[in-house]
């Protein structure tokens, strides 16, 4: 057996329920199958009710699958490399605890300066388990025994010490995982389209007139990193303030000074902005 036969077959002997988390925005059409094949008692949207809820149909939902012999999840089993989520296991699964727990790890900060940690990513929960100690992996997966994911191009399982609910750390340790800097940026990319989408629709509109709106976003993000802005509140500075800028693009004034450090440019653009948008200029 494979690692993912073989942890089907512990999953079973330990009298386990299957849950499956997947990404419904590349995946919409299985999870529309499987929204109406199961019915809404086995599965849960885990944007809605969250701060991330515009964005719900095209966000992570959560099922009680019971098993993954349904044709639609073996076709997901058979190409992982499609990135479409990942396995998980319970003891008498409660879809409304599960969603709860996953819910408070997925926006991340306080407003305005929010992000939406990826908690369907298989590669996003394969980076954090294999970078958190082991005894930090309950906080993590809560009431999860188990999970099985496709990570680094093979099957991986993670067993979790102490299966149960868990509130969530002040400062949670997965946020802190080191991210290679093109994985970063992609991921970067992907939920600043979400975002943007989702919360500034009619400015987006606008921009679409002008730009290819993919390009326009790429390069915002390729801005932060040449910037140094990496910080939540810096990126969320620069992608809505670079949809009120003069023809979307940065004013001269943003541009770093000889010497200035990302933090001493982020705080001066910061307060040029705030004082020319208080007294109107902008």
């Amino acid at each position: 057996m494979n690692t993912l036969e073989q942890w089907l077959y512990e999953q079973a002997q330990s009298s386990r329920d299957l849950v499956l988390m997947l990404d419904s925005l590349d995946h919409l059409e299985e999870r529309i199958a499987l929204s109406n094949e199961l019915g809404a008692a086995h599965y849960r949207s885990l944007y809605g009710g969250t701060a991330a809820n515009s964005l719900a149909q095209s966000g992570p939902f959560l099922f009680h699958i019971g098993t993954v012999r349904h044709p639609l999840i073996q076709v997901l089993l058979n190409a992982p490399e499609r990135h479409w989520g990942w396995l998980g296991s319970a003891s008498h699964v409660d879809l409304d605890t599960l969603s709860a727990h996953w819910r408070a790890r997925i926006v991340t900060g306080e407003r305005p300066n929010q992000a939406v940690y990826r908690v369907h990513d298989n590669r996003v929960i394969g980076r954090a388990l294999a970078h958190l100690p082991p005894e930090q992996h309950a906080l993590l997966l809560g009431p999860m025994a188990s999970v099985c994911y496709w990570h680094a191009d093979q099957w991986t399982v993670t067993d979790n010490p102490d299966p149960g609910e868990h509130p969530l750390p002040a400062d949670p340790p997965w946020l802190h995982t080191p991210i290679p800097e093109q994985v970063y940026a992609n991921v970067l990319f992907d939920n600043a389209g979400r975002y943007l989408v989702g919360e500034h629709t009619e400015a987006m509109a606008v921009l679409a007139e002008q730009f290819d709106v993919d390009d326009w976003i790429w390069g915002q993000v390729q801005l932060s990193q040449l910037w140094g802005w990496q910080q939540p509140q810096q990126v969320h500075f620069l992608l809505t303030q670079g949809l009120k800028a003069p023809g979307f693009l940065p004013p001269k004034i943003w541009l770093p000074k000889t010497g200035e450090d990302p933090a001493a440019h982020f705080e001066r653009v910061y307060q040029q902005t705030l004082y020319l948008q208080e007294n109107g200029v902008v």
